[in-house]
């Protein structure tokens, strides 16, 4: 992938909309933002994405969404294809109606001994960096205090436009959303048995580091935008059917030394779940 251009902080406003509606939002935008440093290269200046999400066996962070927690965090593995030397750890919590999101870029052969409770190294990531190892060991904490290991892969192809100046505001446009359970870690593309958790429509999704600018507010009143969630990772898993992801037992876990190890599950779930 181009340049990180992660919001470190940001604010969220999501839209599930029509195809049609989609193309309409695509023409006002055009007119503010430019494509994505790396979505400009591709046709439909689109990529593919594709997250497997880390859960507890009882679904610590799907239910945090379900409740409607305020403020809540979740932990996935982001990347995106079978050839990628480097994928991205990624911790994205909500805090009221601020996003937070902590990152680091680790390689790819370092995923089984990190997910398997290995302590993070400098040397599991693609380059050396502080930031990248304190979001790594973050990651790491989380993971051994929920006990949580994979449970589903999200996929979708994502359209992307930012400012031009600068990545104080970002639009994306993610169709064909897909989730299918996964307990494996070989971050696979290829999809299995799953479902379509927003069917034909798109995730319309407006991310800003201050406020939102006036034409936002202008195409949002325009177009009749109302504004709701669109958890990927929640819905798919409403769709697939708890049983399908919660079993304990299923798929991969934790050495028993490892778990034993393990920061009290009370301690994370002092931070519930986004």
């Amino acid at each position: 992938m181009a340049t990180d251009r992660l919001q470190t902080q940001r604010f969220e406003l999501k839209y599930v909309v029509s195809a049609e509606t989609a193309r309409t939002a695509r023409q006002y935008i055009s007119c503010y933002l430019k494509p994505d440093d790396y979505a400009a290269t591709l046709p439909d200046h689109s990529y593919p994405v594709h997250s497997l999400y880390l859960d507890s066996p009882e679904l610590t962070t799907y239910q945090a969404v379900q409740t409607g927690e305020k403020n809540r965090f979740k932990l996935r593995i982001r990347y995106y294809s079978d050839h990628d030397e480097a994928v991205q750890f990624e911790i994205k919590r909500r805090a009221n109606d601020v996003i937070l999101k902590q990152r680091a870029t680790v390689r790819r052969d370092a995923v089984r001994p990190l997910l398997a409770g290995e302590p993070p190294q400098l040397r599991h990531l693609a380059r050396p960096d502080g930031r990248h190892l304190a979001a790594l060991q973050e990651f790491g904490r989380l993971m051994r205090a929920l006990e949580a290991t994979p449970r589903s892969h999200v996929a979708y192809r994502r359209e992307a436009w930012m400012s031009p100046a600068n990545n104080s505001m970002r639009v994306t446009f993610d169709r064909d959303v897909r989730c299918e359970p996964e307990f494996g870690f070989s971050l696979r593309t290829q999809l299995g048995e799953c479902v379509a958790p927003f069917g034909n429509q798109v995730v319309l999704e407006l991310k800003f580091v201050d406020r939102l600018p006036n034409w936002c507010r202008e195409m949002i009143q325009a177009l009749g935008l109302k504004r709701g969630g669109a958890p990927k990772y929640a819905q798919g898993v409403l769709l697939l059917g708890e049983h399908r992801i919660s079993n304990d037992g299923v798929g991969f876990k934790l050495p028993r030394a490892e778990r034993k190890a393990a920061a009290p599950r009370l301690a994370a779930r002092s931070v519930t779940a986004y």
